[in-house]
């Protein structure tokens, strides 16, 4: 079950450091503009607020790694648990502000996850 639940964590982690990439460097072409459906010029003007939030989804990553890799593995727990409430919170909030679908890409890999290392 452990195994379970650092695959899990290691997917959000993943997932992040996409983000982070997708907001940070990759804003204003067409990747970026696809994922998150915005006109080019919107994306020019935005992009630096993009980069600012793509550094956020960087430092919940590392967050979780540090979960991760800590060598108590109950603390190591509960870093994991407190940085994944994040991830879902703020899942919860793109998807009450910006699009559903964040519902679905950031909480409930993060819910799940959560499930996983309560499981543990």
């Amino acid at each position: 079950m452990a195994l379970l639940a650092s695959l899990a964590v290691g997917f959000v982690v993943l997932l992040h450091i996409y983000i982070l990439f997708l907001e940070m460097f990759l804003w204003a072409t067409p990747r970026g503009l696809k994922a998150f459906g915005l006109s080019k010029d919107l994306a020019i003007k935005t992009k630096a607020l993009a980069a600012n939030q793509g550094l956020y989804n960087g430092f919940l990553a590392v967050g979780l790694v540090w979960g991760l890799q800590h060598p108590v593995p109950e603390f190591g727990n509960q870093i994991q648990l407190f940085f994944l409430a994040f991830v879902a919170i703020a899942g919860v909030f793109g998807a009450a502000t910006a699009k559903v679908k964040i519902l679905f890409v950031q909480t409930v890999p993060a819910a799940l996850a959560i499930a996983a290392v309560l499981s543990a």
